[in-house]
């Protein structure tokens, strides 16, 4: 009988305004602090919003994806040898920029970190991660490759930050608060990460998987260029698809990372999705946003949220939903609220949706 192959994470990095390094990261969705300061490395003197999520000191955004690259090899155990013929699948902002466009920067990460297998870029918004990391786990599942690296990277800049405050979606009272009443919008923040992932039927090298990618999902609605679909429908096929896919019931999800912003529409259509998606067990399984506390660091925001989701369910305790002030009736979950929660679930689920009706779920096994 063929060994069935498995997405494994086996070695992971990522910096935010929580700090550095994946310890860092879990301390910081713990304890519930929200990161959120002023922006001190442009003027924010013209805008409406003048907070975010970001580091004081940070190098350029080719260096520290460099750093973050290596340091997810590093701790797989990955040496040059094995880093040979690895794919690189990359989340950046693919719009103007004064750096390498997306695909060079790629190339270029590629051979500074000694991966020699092919590059691959995903621009796709507040998806971009998740969707590299679908992609990954599905090569690696149909046996396509042995390994894979996905990094992806946003930090908070001038154009971005001035275009979601023009917009209007930037939180003025310089809070998210995901589900709650008296949400007033999102908040930016810094976000580099890496990880490794590897077919289980891989020899082992000494180093214990962190996790695994059990099931993944996409879907698209399309309802508006903005807004999500009121429903939730889009957001509930891709947990359908990723339930489906790791062949496992709603029951055994015990946490959703979700990907609720703050913001008073798609909080409210994620509530619904996840009603529609699990049925009765979605107003039980406990759900909170760590975007609530490192902010939303667009590209880059779906993989820095695998590592925390990953971390906290191997740690056996769910993240707080920092900002909350009292239920929304249009927000019927479970939140987690006050401090984190005790689990021994095996299975987490991490959200992400993105303009123009894209979404993508992604499910994490433990144990």
């Amino acid at each position: 009988m063929v060994e069935a192959r498995v997405a494994q994470l086996t070695g992971m990095y990522a910096v935010s305004a929580l700090g550095r390094g994946v310890d860092a990261q879990l301390a910081g969705v713990l304890a519930g602090v929200p990161a959120f300061g002023p922006v001190r490395r442009f003027d924010t003197a013209a805008r409406r919003v003048t907070v975010a999520a970001t580091l004081p000191e940070v190098g350029t955004l080719s260096d520290e994806l460099a750093a973050a690259i290596d340091a997810a090899c590093r701790a797989a155990g990955l040496d040059g040898a094995r880093r040979t013929g690895c794919a690189l699948l990359l989340a950046v902002h693919g719009g103007p920029a004064t750096g390498p466009s997306p695909a060079v920067l790629a190339n270029q990460l590629a051979a500074r970190c000694g991966l020699s297998g092919h590059t691959r870029v995903y621009t796709s918004a507040c998806v971009s991660a998740s969707t590299a990391v679908a992609d990954a786990a599905a090569q690696i599942t149909r046996g396509d490759v042995e390994r894979v690296v996905v990094a992806a990277g946003y930090l908070v800049e001038p154009d971005q930050f001035a275009l979601f405050d023009a917009g209007r979606a930037l939180a003025v009272d310089g809070a998210v608060r995901p589900f709650s009443t008296g949400r007033r919008g999102l908040l930016l923040g810094d976000g580099v990460a890496a990880v490794v992932l590897e077919s289980s039927t891989v020899r082992r090298r000494g180093v214990d998987p962190v996790a695994t990618v059990a099931g993944w999902g996409r879907a698209g609605d399309a309802f508006h260029p903005c807004q999500p679909e009121p429903g939730g429908s889009g957001l509930a096929r891709a947990v359908g698809g990723a339930l489906r896919r790791a062949g496992l019931p709603p029951q055994v999800v015990g946490y959703v990372n979700a990907n609720a912003t703050g913001t008073a529409q798609s909080d409210a259509a994620e509530a619904a999705a996840l009603s529609r998606a699990l049925g009765g067990h979605a107003t039980q399984v406990p759900v909170s946003s760590t975007k609530s506390v490192h902010g939303h660091a667009l590209e880059a925001s779906g993989l820095l949220e695998l590592v925390v989701t990953a971390l906290a369910l191997r740690h056996g305790e769910l993240p707080i939903n920092a900002g909350w002030l009292a239920p929304d009736v249009n927000c019927p979950v479970n939140v987690v609220t006050a401090r984190p929660q005790k689990t021994d679930a095996t299975h987490a689920l991490t959200l992400n949706a993105a303009f123009g009706g894209a979404n993508t779920a992604l499910l994490v096994g433990v144990g």
